[in-house]
């Protein structure tokens, strides 16, 4: 079985997060993002995967070589220029000789692949898009189905005002039979939401749906990545993904840390800081009664005496000053905040 990990994309909508590391190598709770994907995959027994890049791709590359330390076999294809999602599919199509999952980059869920495969086959549908249903189905691509699960129509990124039919969305996740990319142009950008699924549609292609269970969210944000971590914290993500929590040699015994929260070993707490439902990555300094609660501290970063950082992100090798307030923020790596700081709100 094969697969294509569209992760060619800069994240912009995810900086300051992703300005010196791309996607799919930003850490959830300690882990690649990626590392999550190809555990799925693996537990569907899927042992090939080609990961579709453009941006920083040897950074990528470099984390995770072959793929022998994730139990599969990886494969790099670099685009030049973006030829869109099912173009990147298209471009990777000597590694794709039978049927094929398609995954966006940008997901995170423990969706049941061997359950889609199955579905898919007994379908006999040329492709098949997995569905979940979301609060707001407005920020995404609606899919509207019949009542047998064939999928009929699309409507992306509907307007306010805009009645919908369903609250089922493109969860990104498609099984695709090699006559699919027959219909994907050589050298053109090509998506499949808005240019090659209508295009099946009008010629009469079957294209099933199969809806998901379980946990689904994309990490498109710098809010939805904090979310993702604080989900997988709260054991969200299924049991398979459950954070494993190791002691932390260098906190004080005069600090607080709750059970939700993961650290890394080497992290250093003082004494009277509280870490809640929080995730610390390598090499971080916690001073004297610092407050982190709901929030993200990237590596090699300090978070300096009285300090609180709230529901908020923290990139790698930054310095919260003193007695500062960071609150629903978003800071970029390397960055200075001043002692008696208040910042806030985050996208």
């Amino acid at each position: 079985m094969q697969a294509v990990i569209l992760a060619g994309g800069k994240a912009t909508r995810m900086r300051p997060l992703t300005l010196h590391t791309p996607k799919p190598i930003v850490p959830i709770v300690g882990r690649p993002f990626l590392a999550y994907t190809l555990d799925m995959l693996r537990r569907a027994h899927v042992r090939e995967v080609t990961l579709a890049l453009s941006y920083q791709p040897q950074k990528i590359e470099d984390m995770f070589g072959d793929g022998s330390h994730s139990g599969v076999r990886l494969r790099y294809i670099v685009e030049s220029l973006p030829l869109g999602t099912a173009g990147a599919v298209r471009n990777a199509r000597e590694h794709i000789d039978t049927r094929a999952i398609v995954l966006n980059g940008d997901i995170l869920t423990d969706v049941n692949l061997t359950a889609v495969l199955t579905a898919h086959r007994e379908s006999g549908a040329a492709a098949t898009i997995v569905l979940a249903p979301v609060d707001n189905p407005r920020a995404y691509g609606v899919v509207e189905t019949d009542e047998t699960g064939r999928v009929t129509h699309f409507l992306e990124k509907p307007a306010a005002d805009q009645e919908l039919p369903t609250n089922n969305v493109n969860a990104g996740i498609y099984v695709i039979e090699p006559e699919v990319l027959t219909y994907m142009p050589a050298g053109e950008t090509v998506t499949f939401e808005y240019d090659l699924f209508p295009a099946l549609l009008e010629q009469g292609v079957h294209v099933q749906s199969f809806t998901a269970g379980g946990y689904w969210t994309d990490i498109g944000t710098p809010r939805r990545f904090l979310r993702a971590n604080l989900d997988v914290l709260a054991g969200r993500l299924g049991p398979t993904n459950v954070p494993v929590r190791e002691t932390v040699e260098r906190a004080d015994p005069k600090a607080e840390i709750d059970a939700l929260s993961w650290l890394d070993p080497s992290v250093t707490v003082k004494a009277g800081a509280q870490i809640v439902n929080s995730v610390i990555e390598d090499n971080c300094v916690i001073e004297e009664r610092a407050l982190i609660e709901n929030a993200v501290i990237r590596r090699a970063s300090r978070v300096g005496q009285s300090a609180t950082v709230r529901d908020s992100v923290i990139g790698q090798s930054t310095h919260v000053g003193r007695f500062s307030v960071v609150s629903g923020a978003a800071i970029g790596d390397k960055s200075t905040v001043t002692d008696y700081s208040q910042l806030g709100e985050m996208r």
